[in-house]
């Protein structure tokens, strides 16, 4: 395993972060879980990503439990808040009062004293960001959380943030953005501030959620038991990739990943990891030998004669619109 700088701060994290978005709590059974996170583990991932609204709850009290035992300081630890964690008005967004509350919560599922990075899950057009940061800087302060990280936000909204962290002296020191060979619409704006102020990205769905494997083929139905078929399992957010010209394009990779040697999934992992601004690739699984599988794409090294032809397979089918960075049906 290669570790990088979490963006300019001292964290050091694995560059392969093991994630529980769609799988622990619902998608896979505990046993199942706790297998994926042990080998995680094994093939030296020390970074776990998770977040208080993933399978309402259950996915941080799963991976408290497979973590349990481990040794803390040996991890670095992720969760978010944001989404909605209950019923009521105030069990949601980025106010003083759900801050507060969720970071305590998070902290009692996960079994843990502080966690190593706490994100705002996106962009809250609802509360002033000056109380959202005042309240990241009081949890900083308290010892339960050590650096400050967002998910999905803007260009501007992340100059936004900096700003008003630098003036509380507090380390917001990442962004977690979807980013992949077929979705890369961080490249434009989010990725130049980044460099500039100091962040790094930690992304998620590097394999576009399953489609940069090659298991879904033109003019066939999705594999059962794939994601695609799983409603539990994040079939709404691959639709986007199931049409025949994606799924043509990702085809052509094929002959690529057998000349570097790599399998579709260590491609599009490995892909990801060029980027110099990534701190880290967060990878999901259902079982242990995927997650052994695009372990393996750490440290690989891609040439500038296999990045270009890879651009040129996919070209016709990549996202670059950076207004795409969050869903509009998210802004007010």
């Amino acid at each position: 395993m290669e570790f990088r700088h979490l963006g300019r701060s001292g964290l050091l994290i694995s560059e392969i972060a093991y994630g529980n978005w769609i799988t622990h709590g619902s998608q896979v059974e505990e046993d199942a879980a706790r297998d994926c996170v042990r080998a995680a583990l094994d093939v030296g991932i020390t970074t776990f990503d998770t977040a208080d609204a993933y399978a309402g709850g259950r996915a941080e009290e799963v991976l408290g439990r497979a973590l349990k035992g481990e040794r803390r300081a040996g991890l670095e630890i992720f969760t978010k808040v944001f989404w909605p964690t209950g019923p009521g008005p105030n069990d949601r967004s980025l106010s003083r009062k759900h801050i507060m509350e969720s970071i305590d919560a998070s902290l009692g599922r996960l079994q843990t004293d502080y966690v190593d990075l706490y994100q705002a899950h996106r962009y809250d057009y609802s509360t002033p960001l000056e109380e959202t940061m005042q309240a990241f800087a009081d949890v900083v302060r308290s010892g339960k959380a050590l650096y400050i990280g967002v998910s999905e936000w803007t260009a501007s909204e992340i100059r936004a943030g900096w700003e008003l962290a630098q003036d509380l002296k507090i380390p917001l020191v990442s962004n977690q953005p979807q980013y992949s060979a077929l979705w890369r619409v961080i490249e434009a704006e989010v990725v130049p501030t980044s460099i500039e102020l100091g962040l790094g990205q930690v992304v998620f769905s590097p394999i576009a959620q399953g489609v940069l494997t090659g298991k879904y083929k033109v003019g066939q139905e999705p594999p059962a038991g794939s994601r695609a078929t799983d409603q539990q399992g994040g079939a709404g957010f691959i639709q986007r990739y199931l049409n025949d010209e994606v799924l043509g394009a990702v085809a052509k990779l094929e002959p690529l990943a057998k000349q570097a040697d790599l399998s579709l999934a260590q491609l599009a992992v490995a892909w990801v990891l060029q980027n110099s601004n990534v701190s880290a690739a967060i990878i999901g699984a259902s079982r242990p030998e995927q997650v052994r599988d695009n372990a393996a794409a750490a440290g690989v090294k891609l040439d500038a004669d296999l990045m270009k032809a890879i651009d040129a397979a996919l070209d016709e089918v990549v996202e670059r619109d950076p207004a795409k960075t969050q869903s509009p049906a998210r802004r007010p």
